[in-house]
């Protein structure tokens, strides 16, 4: 099934809902809080009305046998009984960093992944407000805008570069990055949404950890990048040990997680 998708199609799908997301931005609009208190805005539902749909039609005009099922933040919650045997499935987050959003600093995404069993095997994150896509298929490498990662820039030989979280930093993430053992100076970098995976799967950063709350949505389209771009994304265990960061999990909650660049 893979094999009949074009990666450009799903870049088109997350450009798409962009631009919808940034009419929205570019006015005053209204924020709605979730149970868990996350907020949500009308552009989240409309970039998930666009994805969903063109996801559906994509199905038919590939000529697949049936829909490819989707999971999205902003869908309906799918029981693990109905989805635990699926093949392949998409899993959406139609507009990551909505926090960002409103506080309009641009750096949310739009994430379309395409999720093997229990493996991300496509991957495209898109920032409208940056102009930046990257995207990513098995086999076929991993790109920025085009140019294929990770970009071959000069490292800085002296410096650590950690990302972290904008908006969320648990004590333990801390404890983490005080932790790192290097003779380099440790230079922390801020940014928002799934951007900070794709730092690091372009090589601009060392390393991000993530010891707090995340959804699989957040990171699935993310993961399929550093997976191309031959870094490391590995779930993480407290006694400093690694495993398999799997998705499709009977809780769609992530495992606390670390990720390094190839460099």
């Amino acid at each position: 099934m893979l094999d009949q998708i074009d990666i450009q199609d799903i870049v088109k799908i997350a450009k798409d809902a962009g631009k919808a997301i940034m009419k929205i931005y570019n006015q005053e609009f209204d924020v709605e809080y979730k149970t868990d208190s996350s907020p949500l805005t009308i552009a989240d539902k409309k970039a998930n009305e666009i994805i969903v749909t063109a996801l559906n039609q994509l199905s038919v005009n590939s000529f697949l046998e049936k829909n490819i099922p989707i999971i999205s933040e902003e869908g309906r919650s799918v029981p693990y009984d109905e989805r635990k045997n699926w093949e392949y499935f998409w899993l959406i987050d139609p507009l990551d960093g909505t926090k960002e959003f409103v506080k309009k600093n641009g750096e949310f995404t739009i994430n379309i992944a395409l999720i093997n069993k229990e493996t991300p095997v496509l991957g495209v994150v898109y920032s409208p407000v940056l102009n930046v896509c990257y995207w990513a298929k098995r086999d076929e490498g991993a790109f920025k805008n085009g140019e294929k990662l990770p970009l071959k820039t000069k490292e800085k030989r002296d410096v650590y570069k950690i990302v972290a979280s904008r908006s969320h930093i648990s004590n333990e993430t801390k404890d983490f990055i005080e932790a790192i053992d290097t003779d380099k100076e440790k230079v922390i970098i801020s940014i928002g949404s799934s951007l900070k995976i794709c730092l690091v799967a372009e090589g601009e950063a060392n390393i991000y950890p993530r010891l707090g709350p995340t959804m699989e949505w957040d990171t699935a389209a993310a993961h399929a990048i550093v997976n191309e771009s031959n870094g490391l994304f590995n779930k993480y265990i407290e006694n400093g040990a690694y495993q398999k960061h799997l998705y499709n999990k009977k809780n769609l909650l992530n495992d606390w997680f670390v990720v390094k660049s190839a460099r």
